[in-house]
């Protein structure tokens, strides 16, 4: 545990789980609190110690940068708890192992020695929201995807008894408020398996948020009022009224300027302007070689300058993508015929630095939100290929409700696979100058606009925090 000097009265206290996709939002809206209360508030993290090497050496690294910041910030690791073996998917995996760090967190909110404030948890952290009533400390749900994402959440509950069978084989469309009519098949991949504990998993969550004191959500009034609206007037959860919203978004963290670029940015510098498409698929996202192929002939059929990130599928026993053997996974030929036009790149890139660049003119995404967020504060529209928790839910709303996207068809039931000939009508159209990208351009560009303006003082989601720590400092 790392202290550091404070003048403050009260600390929140903040419960991630271990993906820096959870863990740095909420840091970062953490961090955003903290400096709105003029050092009345100090924070509190409770570390949990992730389940493989890789991902505790990413978290040890994230902790030691922002210890190194000076900031008002404790990180308090809990003890180590033996992981389930025998669980059904990340989901179940998760919850089960929040159970089991439930008398630890208990023992350390009650050892702080400056009063707890409030508690921040993640989404999939409600087991803890009886030991915040038992504290008597109020608790809120730091929700990091999108308000789509948490209307389905809450409109699971009474989901899960109106349907009979499988979800993916109801007829018509999923009412959800504030979207249009939604196919089954861009439901949650979790819960489309009825039959397995994620999907229980998904409606106790749903459930247990409506016993929050309030639920702080990562995104923009301006980017879903009308969901937004659906939630609050109880559309969502049959007329009984949801906890307080509070959208603070986007909540994105950027680390420190690179003293050197990126090889990838380098790279883009020699690009004209708007003339890139981007494909990147987050920490999760592998090809096999199959699919690669596909991307690799809609790339070089659709003409258009890419940067490619690609990673290989897990090792043996693994969990993680692997840094990609071109060699193995593209077709003979393809790096060379297409060396002048584009760049494929097998580790880990700098995403929010290359969307960031001038040359990027569109993104192929898995649709997760963190990457979703990343693309609209710079601007740039997307193309969605999901591929797993609730990203085919995003894919939907970003081309139905938000526009800011053009529509690429996935086939969920051969494991989200993209024909070449899809890949390139969307690259064609996401980049050319048809009306369909014209279109999602120009939304993005005004979504950019409200992102930006949103957390600038006197915008909605700076207006929204200030809410919040009031509502902190008065239960203080």
């Amino acid at each position: 545990m790392t202290m550091n000097p404070s003048m403050a009265t009260g600390t929140v206290v903040l419960l991630p789980v271990w993906g820096a996709g959870h863990l740095m939002p909420m840091l970062e809206a953490g961090k955003r609190l903290l400096a709105s209360s003029g050092r009345a508030l100090s924070l509190t993290v409770l570390v949990m110690r992730p389940p493989t090497e890789q991902q505790a050496s990413e978290v040890e690294g994230h902790i030691r940068r922002e210890e190194a910041a000076g900031l008002d910030v404790r990180f308090h690791r809990l003890p180590a708890v033996e992981p389930p073996t025998d669980h059904v998917g990340p989901v179940e995996f998760i919850s089960r192992c929040v159970q089991l760090h439930l008398p630890h967190v208990r023992a350390a909110m009650s050892g702080l020695a400056c009063p707890v404030a409030a508690l921040l948890l993640d989404l999939f952290c409600t087991e803890m929201l009886d030991l915040s009533r038992e504290l008597a400390v109020p608790a809120y749900v730091f929700f990091t995807c999108n308000a789509a994402a948490l209307s389905f959440f809450l409109r699971l509950p009474a989901l899960h008894e109106e349907v009979a069978g499988e979800f993916e084989e109801m007829e018509g469309a999923v009412d959800l408020p504030g979207l249009p009519p939604m196919p089954p098949s861009s439901l949650p991949t979790p819960i489309m398996d009825r039959t397995k504990p994620c999907c229980a998993w998904y409606v106790y969550h749903g459930r247990c948020f409506m016993d929050a004191d309030g639920i702080i959500v990562n995104t923009v009034a301006e980017l879903e009022q009308r969901i937004l609206s659906a939630i609050a007037d109880g559309r969502c959860t049959r007329g009984i009224s949801a906890p307080t919203l509070y959208p603070v978004g986007p909540v994105i963290s950027f680390d420190p300027p690179a003293k050197h670029p990126h090889d990838c940015v380098r790279w883009l510098e020699t690009q004209p302007p708007g003339s890139v498409v981007l494909l990147c698929f987050g920490s999760g996202g592998y090809f096999t070689a199959p699919q690669a192929h596909e991307v690799a002939r809609g790339l070089e059929r659709s003409g258009h300058r890419f940067l490619w990130v690609l990673r290989g599928p897990p090792a043996l026993g693994g969990r993680h993508p692997t840094d990609a053997n071109l060699a193995e996974l593209l077709p003979e030929g393809f790096l060379e015929r297409t060396g002048e036009k584009g760049l494929v790149w097998p580790t880990r890139a700098p995403q929010k630095e290359i969307l960031a660049h001038a040359a990027v003119g569109g993104f192929v995404t898995h649709c997760g939100w963190n990457s979703i967020l990343e693309s609209l504060w710079f601007g740039v529209p997307m193309a969605p290929w999901p591929l797993y928790a609730e990203q085919h839910l995003n894919a939907f709303a970003l081309v139905a409700g938000m526009g800011v996207a053009v529509a690429m068809e996935v086939d969920r039931k051969r494991d989200n696979f993209v024909e070449a000939a899809e890949l390139e009508r969307a690259v064609k159209a996401l980049m050319g100058g048809g009306e369909e990208g014209r279109k999602a351009r120009e939304k993005a560009g005004e979504m950019k606009a409200a992102c930006r303006k949103a957390v600038e003082d006197g915008g909605s989601s700076c207006a929204t925090l200030k809410r919040l720590r009031d509502a902190v400092l008065r239960h203080k």
